[in-house]
């Protein structure tokens, strides 16, 4: 089914239309018309191959909401007129362990990406988001449940929403712990939001003041501007967790000296190369721990999207056409957004 979309053809491409062809579902697919496609930093370190191993054409985009439009005689889950999602993940092996576990996000073997991963449907590799159309297993579709009206603000949680959500439920946030948030931007933001919303005392780091007023905002208890050493240095060893969403590469120990005994650090921001070695005294003296975490497993994006229509919780977000991509790449890198940029995939009808 020929299907239009955005992408590249090479890394110093700029995105432009294509036309691409979608597989018609089969027995236990979701074909699902997409009205909204949430922007994250992946889309524009693939695209620009960045990363090693990028797959050309490239169509980027796994933070999708949208409407069934058809569904395979054998699914159960979802029926025409469903309101739905999908994330970064549209398949996995679902024998190891970690998907045993509903952790498709650790497949053993390795899970299939919405976007640049092989898969035996044209042209050889998944394409994402930034398209009309998807078909996906109803084994990683998920519900939506917030109203209409918020689908295209409810888009990035499929992305910057479990990434954030998946670690402070891990390391179990909530009321009692004092949980801090490194950055706002596109994760950060939503880390905020969360955090307050299950009740921990939340601290937003940032080193802009101008971003202060935005933190309380979003729900912060307290903001602290790390530029400042003193700021800094009143807050030494009282956090139960800190959840760093920067994506560039810092210093660390500047963190871990404000962990409590057996306080935990978890990464969830890829930097562009790695951060400088941390102090391991800062670890041993104070049993602190530094930890990453990767998006979450369906069952527990599904939580979060509930948790949040729950909560009244979306991403603040800037809506582009399609044929304004490009221009948000840019934005993007010089942080120029508040705070995620969402596709409106109907402009690719234009």
């Amino acid at each position: 089914m020929t299907t239009k979309a955005y992408g590249a053809h090479a890394a110093d491409k700029k995105l432009e239309p294509l036309d691409i062809e979608r597989r018609p579902p089969g027995p236990h697919d979701v074909q699902i018309e997409i009205a909204y496609c949430g922007v994250c930093h992946s889309d524009l370190h693939t695209v620009r191959s960045e990363w090693e191993g990028t797959l050309y054409p490239c169509i980027p985009g796994h933070e999708i909401v949208g409407h069934v439009s058809a569904v395979g005689g054998h699914v159960t889950k979802f029926k025409v007129g469903d309101i739905v999602g999908v994330g970064c993940l549209v398949d996995s092996c679902q024998t190891c362990a970690s998907c045993d576990e509903g952790l498709e996000q650790f497949c053993e073997t390795g899970f299939t990406a919405t976007y640049n991963s092989p898969t035996p449907d044209a042209p050889g590799h998944t394409l994402g988001g930034y398209s009309q159309r998807i078909v996906v297993s109803e084994k990683f579709v998920l519900k939506i449940r917030h109203p209409e009206e918020q689908l295209a603000a409810v888009a990035p949680l499929l992305c910057a929403g479990i990434t954030t959500y998946s670690p402070l439920r891990h390391w179990k946030a909530g009321p009692g712990k004092k949980v801090g948030i490194v950055g706002i931007g596109g994760l950060g933001h939503m880390g905020i939001k969360l955090a307050h919303a299950m009740g921990a005392h939340t601290v937003a780091f940032t080193t802009s003041e101008s971003k202060r007023q935005d933190a309380h905002r979003l729900g912060a208890d307290e903001v602290i501007i790390s530029k400042n050493p003193d700021d800094m240095a009143k807050h030494a060893s009282s956090f139960d967790f800190i959840l760093d969403t920067v994506g560039s590469s810092h210093d660390l120990d500047t963190y871990t000296a404000l962990l409590k005994r057996d306080g935990t650090l978890c990464l969830v921001g890829a930097p562009e190369h790695a951060h400088p070695a941390p102090n391991v005294m800062n670890l041993i003296f104070g049993r602190r721990a530094i930890a990453g975490s990767l998006i979450g497993g369906i069952a527990e994006t599904q939580e979060m999207l509930d948790f949040c229509a729950e909560h009244g919780i979306v991403s603040d977000i800037e809506m582009i056409p399609a044929g304004k991509i490009d221009d948000a790449y840019d934005r993007m890198l010089r942080s120029d957004v508040k705070y995620r940029f969402v596709i409106d995939i109907a402009s690719m009808a234009n």
